[in-house]
């Protein structure tokens, strides 16, 4: 793995896997500017393929299809992001598309995406847990784009229009901060010659400052959700906590893949799943921002269940404050931890993409290695110690059911 500085001052990140057939390309453009109207950012990307100043949208289709190209954009909170992937004897025909799609694309069809994605929403929010989870984001970051959800979306929609979307791409290609990483087999290929080929005249913005600062989370909030047509609950409680940057990193990653993201082995899934029988599903995460993070706990389960299930969290969660984890769970959390993000970073396409991902934030395209070493140097007294930290009173709890139950509560 090396990096370099390409003349437009965009760092590049490379990793070499010789007798891969397929080059992989990630180009992250940061989001500067947080936006003030719901939904502008995900109608932004979803134009892109759309058609170019040369391509309308079924000759773009047809030439990647015939070329076996995967190419295509991804919006996230921080970010929007391009991915490219061919064979390697096509890299310079994707890279000369993937230049065409972001500095030539007409953002056509407008008025027809803007259609389709509010039917979409609305079939989305007839989900119960897409709905309980559009109103647990809300509430954890209201007046954030953070918290700007499907509701919120169809909230702007219509007030959005086409120069305000012209106005988003503009500023994220002429002001963003920008990484571009790539995986393959390159030989003697001077990849670095086609990168600055196709793509010297995009430029860098990498002092940019960007202010997108979070409120704090000062009381605890409860949100009630009424479905009346729902046969399942759906029940969210989530704590702010320190993202990426932080010391606590690492130990908040073990302590949620003991908690709920291991699988089978996780405590939440045998005491509230297996043991008690609540539900089928039962989880929980750990979300990374750029300016914020959240841990969550996740649980579907039949509306007469909600008040034992929220006393189940509370006792695990008792448990990881108060009890020492034992050396052998804490080494088994480890280990999942580790193997499983082994597992998502095998191809080319996923190495690329955690590469740029890192850059982009300023840890270094290697930083998995880093993340490594400080898992296995997390203690037993350190998930005590983060638990006991972050995991208070000042919580957002949602609670998606029908009626009857919510007045229970």
């Amino acid at each position: 793995m090396k990096k370099i500085i390409l003349d437009n001052n965009i760092p590049l990140v490379l990793k070499e896997n010789k007798n891969t057939p397929r080059h992989a390309l990630c180009f992250y453009f940061k989001i500067t500017e947080p936006e003030k109207k719901a939904g502008v950012y995900t109608l932004l990307n979803r134009l892109f393929l759309q058609g170019t100043k040369t391509r309308d949208a079924h000759l773009l289709a047809q030439e990647l299809d015939e070329n076996a190209i995967d190419c295509y954009s991804e919006m996230k909170q921080d970010f929007i992001r391009f991915k490219l992937q061919c064979l390697n004897e096509d890299f310079e025909k994707g890279l000369e598309i993937l230049s065409d799609i972001i500095k030539n694309s007409t953002l056509e069809d407008f008025e027809k995406e803007v259609i389709k994605l509010k039917g979409e929403i609305q079939a989305e929010l007839d989900e119960p847990k897409a709905l309980a989870m559009n109103s647990f984001y809300s509430c954890m970051f209201k007046d954030h784009p953070y918290g700007h959800t499907y509701t919120n979306i169809l909230r702007d929609i219509d007030s959005i229009t086409k120069v305000d979307i012209i106005d988003a791409y503009n500023k994220l290609i002429e002001k963003s901060p920008k990484v571009i990483s790539l995986v393959g087999d390159f030989g003697s290929e001077d990849v670095t010659g086609l990168l600055k080929k196709y793509f010297s005249d995009i430029k860098n913005n990498a002092g940019c400052k960007i202010k997108n600062d979070v409120a704090e989370l000062v009381k605890s909030e409860v949100v009630k959700v009424e479905k009346n047509d729902a046969s399942q609950a759906q029940i969210i409680q989530g704590w702010r906590v320190p993202t990426i940057f932080d010391k606590d990193y690492a130990a908040i990653m073990v302590m949620n893949t003991l908690l709920g993201a291991s699988g089978l082995s996780s405590r939440l899934f045998l005491e509230l799943r297996d043991k008690k029988g609540l539900a089928y599903v039962v989880r929980s995460s750990y979300e990374i921002y750029d300016h914020s993070a959240l841990f969550n706990v996740y649980i579907a389960t039949e509306p007469k269940n909600i008040k034992t299930s929220l006393e189940g969290f509370k006792i695990e969660l008792d448990k990881v404050k108060n009890i020492p984890v034992s050396e052998t769970e804490l080494e088994n959390a480890k280990n999942n931890l580790i193997g499983k993000r082994q597992f998502f970073s095998e191809t080319n396409l996923q190495q690329s993409s955690l590469m740029a991902y890192y850059e982009d934030k300023s840890l270094g395209a290697d930083f998995e290695q880093t993340f490594n070493k400080m898992v296995k140097e997390v203690s037993a007294e350190d998930i005590q110690r983060v638990a006991n930290s972050y995991i208070n009173d000042r919580y957002v709890l949602t609670v998606l059911a029908p009626q009857q139950y919510l007045k229970e509560m």
